[in-house]
């Protein structure tokens, strides 16, 4: 300031000096006022600097990586995450040793506001690693510790920790190529086994149940058992590890997800006897929760919530029929005790009326509770009563103005076609705070949850392009044009397979784009962005899709394109 008084002086004496006062003097005026404004407006900017989360995800997965991060940017956070090539993808284990490097180094320079942190990533190298890995008891003792060293130098910064039980797949389909190879032909039996031993330890078994035991572990080579047992004891001895941590205060919050699992399997046992060591923190600080793949954006959203220091009020609402009991597939519970849980971890609460919350999210489910796959032929569109009901529902909660999101579970892997055509010819498609349909029913509603919650900061720009990501992903995609694809897979020269593209893959992504492209014209609005769409395939299979895009839509051409939405939907 001292510099620009004394700047200023010697202007007026040279204005006086040539007799221009009474002429410039306006001008200068003007000057000066616009300078001091510029100089108040920097002042203000620097004490509102961008807050920063650093944010080591699972694995390199767009759902799992860039899509979660990119709800908080659109808050204005700056979300700062590991490069792509040391995170973990489909056949590489990621490098723990490397991201634990780059998280001191991030966290020194940038001072985040908050870190969430996959402990899959930082002990194993990955999701997947966590299944396939062969490190021994000491390093990953070596890197639990870890985090203790993290937290003792970063003492500022709040710890969001979130990791996995290992998952239990009921055979080797349902596995994919994430196991170790004998699990292909064995495990079925392996599921099988550990679910009996679980329910031998809390309901007991019958004596031809015990009979079947007995068989399946003459059954079971010794060798295969043993490897896969023998990781999950590693895998389980970290987990106390991490939770002694907490308990010791060196995290805000703990997670640990059951992934794919069932009401009785080695990962529904792992997570009962977790919980148990765990209970002295209260579930404020730590819980065992079914999924896995939606707690990346759990976490961040919880860390937004403290962040900002509020506390959302969710009220939850479900279709009719079963509704809130329904055991989804892939999971050990009814969605409702789940949906709890996932509220608890965003930082909310549960309340029992909607005009009282800031979220109303509404679960589709079928009436019987059955959960069906996205690409069985009862996923074509045509209108069932239990959808009618549930659009009529969902749409007079947006007319009545209350923030809506929607949790798509009625199907696994894919959007509900039915209630997307309704939600359509409603016209409400984009007047939603949030929607997920994209993988398990846990995934999909804790993923709908956490965005919901953030949306109310949102513009509706920022919702709107969240909501495109989704559309095109969950309900194009994966409900649709994913198995018109696998269908004319034998059109394209080369070897392949569905879960392995290969020299397929390149054809494939470019067939991909031309087909989304043509559903996103009849059934979205004209968003510029998808002008320039391009999909491709990161896993090189095609149960994950890219979706890139240039941002072209102005927010009037938004405007437009909503008008033009609710005057053509069919």
């Amino acid at each position: 300031m001292k510099g620009f008084s004394t700047k200023a002086s010697r202007i007026k004496k040279h204005l006086i000096s040539r007799g221009s006062l009474p002429v410039l003097a306006f001008s200068f005026v003007c000057l000066m006022s616009v300078c001091l404004l510029v100089m108040a407006g920097e002042a203000e900017a620097a004490k509102k600097k961008t807050p920063q989360i650093v944010f080591v995800p699972h694995d390199n997965r767009p759902i799992s990586s860039e899509q979660t991060a990119q709800a908080v940017r659109e808050l204005g956070y700056e979300v700062i995450m590991p490069p792509a090539e040391i995170l973990g993808g489909r056949d590489i284990y990621g490098e723990p040793e490397k991201v634990w490097a780059w998280l001191d180094e991030a966290t020194k320079k940038q001072k985040p506001v908050a870190a969430v942190l996959s402990s899959d990533t930082l002990i194993y190298g990955s999701l997947v690693g966590s299944r396939m890995h062969k490190y021994d008891e000491a390093t990953l003792r070596q890197r639990v510790a870890k985090f203790a060293e993290f937290r003792s130098d970063h003492k500022r910064t709040p710890l969001y920790v979130f990791g996995s039980i290992m998952r239990t797949p009921r055979n080797g389909e349902a596995s994919g190529t994430q196991e170790p190879s004998y699990y292909q032909n064995l495990g079925a039996d392996i599921f099988r086994y550990t679910a009996l031993v679980d329910k031998s330890e809390t309901k007991g078994l019958s004596n031809r149940e015990k009979k079947e035991v007995k068989f399946l572990q003459r059954l079971i080579p010794k060798a295969a058992l043993n490897d896969w047992l023998n990781r999950r004891e590693k895998n389980f001895a970290a987990s106390r590890g991490l939770i002694d941590l907490a308990k010791a205060g060196n995290f805000e919050y703990l997670a640990f997800g059951r992934d794919d699992n069932a009401p009785y399997s080695q990962t529904h046992m792992e997570s009962r006897k977790l919980t148990e060591y765990g209970r002295g923190l209260g579930i404020s600080r730590f819980q065992a929760m079914a999924g896995i793949d939606e707690f990346g954006m759990l976490m961040l959203a919880r860390a937004v919530n403290h962040h900002r220091k509020e506390l959302p009020f969710v009220y939850v609402a479900y279709n009719w029929g079963k509704g809130a009991k329904t055991i989804p597939a892939y999971s050990d519970e009814p969605i409702e005790n789940s949906m709890h849980d996932h509220i608890v971890a965003v930082g909310a609460v549960e309340v029992k009326a909607p005009e009282k919350a800031d979220l109303v999210l509404w679960v589709n489910t079928n009436p019987t509770g059955v959960t069906y796959a996205a690409n069985e032929p009862n996923n074509d569109g045509k209108p069932r009563d239990a959808t009618k009901f549930f659009v009529e529902q969902v749409t007079g909660s947006v007319a009545a103005g209350r923030p809506t999101a929607v949790a798509d579970i009625a199907f696994a892997n894919g959007a509900d076609n039915a209630l997307m055509e309704g939600l359509l010819k409603n016209g409400i498609l984009f007047r939603l705070q949030a929607y997920a349909g994209w993988n398990t029913a846990t995934n999909s509603s804790g993923f709908a949850l956490a965005q919901g919650v953030l949306a109310k900061h949102m513009t509706d720009e920022s919702r709107d392009r969240l909501l495109l990501v989704r559309y095109l992903d969950d309900w194009l995609y994966q409900a649709n044009i994913r198995t018109t694809l696998a269908q004319q897979l034998g059109w394209f020269r080369g070897f392949f397979a569905y879960a392995k593209l290969d020299d397929k893959r390149q054809p494939v992504e470019m067939r991909a784009t031309r087909l989304i492209k043509q559903m996103a014209d009849r059934k979205l609005p004209p968003f510029g962005e998808l002008e320039n769409l391009s999909v491709t395939f990161p896993w090189n299979r095609m149960f994950e899709a890219n979706f890139s895009m240039i941002p072209k839509a102005s927010p009037v051409d938004i405007l437009r394109s909503k008008l033009t939405l609710n005057s053509t939907a069919d």
